[in-house]
C-alpha cells in the first residue's frame, strides 16, 4: 500500500468512527405536551406581531385536607402534583388505586421535597375529613406532602372532568354509586396538565406500561423544571 493510499484509510476511518459516535450520541428528550385547552394571545413588538400561547392551568380551589384544615391551590405552589379522584367506600378500583399511587410514591421518593400529591373524593358527603384521615392511616400513609381533600362535590367532579383531564362523576349503575377514571394526572409547578396515565384500568388490571410512563416522565418533569439529575 503507497503511503497515499494508507493516508486515505486512515481518513476513511477516522471519518467512519466520528459518524459512528455521532450517531451514537443519544436524541435530545423532547419537553413533556401541555395538555388541555389553549388560548392565542397577539401583541406587537418592535413592529412585528408576537403570537403568545395561554396554556389552561388547573384554577383556584379550597378543600378540607385530612386534618380539617382548608386548604387551596397555593397551599401547594411550587410543586408538581400527582393527583388521583376516588372515594373511601369504593369497593372495586380505588383500593387498587391507592395502592398503585404507594407505588409511585416510593418510585419517587428522591423527590418528594418537590412533589406532592393529592387524592380527591369524589363522595365528599361520606368521606369527611376524619374519614380520609382514618383512611390515610389505613392506607399506612404517613409522608406530608400527601393531601386527602373532601368538598364540593359538583365541583370536584368538574374539577377533575374539565381540570385534571378524568372522569368523575355519578353513575347509579355503578359499584358504590359513583364511576371514575382510574387514572393519575401529573401537573407542573405552573399548574399546567403535563400528562394523564391510565394505570389501574377499567378491569381492574395494572397497565404496568403507562405506570412505568407515569414515573419515566415525572422524572423528566423534575429534571425539567428543578434540575434534578438521576
Amino acid at each position: 500500500m503507497t503511503k497515499r493510499a494508507q493516508n486515505v484509510s486512515y481518513l476513511v476511518l477516522f471519518l467512519l468512527t466520528i459518524a459512528t459516535l455521532v450517531a451514537c450520541q443519544e436524541e435530545p428528550v423532547k419537553p413533556l405536551p401541555i395538555l388541555g385547552n389553549y388560548d392565542l394571545s397577539y401583541r406587537t413588538k418592535d413592529g412585528k406581531q408576537i403570537i403568545d400561547t395561554i396554556y389552561q392551568t388547573i384554577p383556584d380551589f379550597q378543600f378540607y385536607n385530612e386534618d380539617s384544615i382548608l386548604v387551596n391551590k397555593a397551599s401547594f405552589k411550587n410543586k408538581v402534583w400527582i393527583s388521583e379522584f376516588f372515594f373511601a367506600t369504593c369497593p372495586s378500583i380505588c383500593p387498587i388505586m391507592n395502592t398503585q399511587l404507594k407505588n409511585v410514591e416510593k418510585a419517587l421518593k428522591s423527590y418528594s421535597k418537590d412533589l406532592q400529591f393529592l387524592s380527591f373524593t369524589i363522595d365528599p358527603t361520606h368521606d369527611t375529613p376524619s374519614v380520609l384521615k382514618a383512611h390515610k392511616q389505613k392506607l399506612g400513609i404517613q409522608n406530608k406532602n400527601w393531601a386527602f381533600l373532601s368538598g364540593n362535590e359538583a365541583f370536584t367532579h368538574q374539577l377533575g372532568i374539565e381540570h385534571f383531564l378524568i372522569f368523575a362523576g355519578r353513575e347509579e349503575e355503578a359499584l358504590g354509586g359513583y364511576a371514575h377514571s382510574g387514572a393519575f394526572t401529573l401537573v407542573d409547578k405552573k399548574g399546567r396538565v403535563r400528562g394523564v396515565y391510565e394505570v389501574v384500568q377499567p378491569d381492574l388490571s395494572i397497565n404496568t406500561k403507562e405506570y412505568q410512563r407515569l414515573i419515566k416522565e415525572a422524572k423528566q418533569l423534575f429534571q425539567d423544571e428543578y434540575n434534578y439529575s438521576e
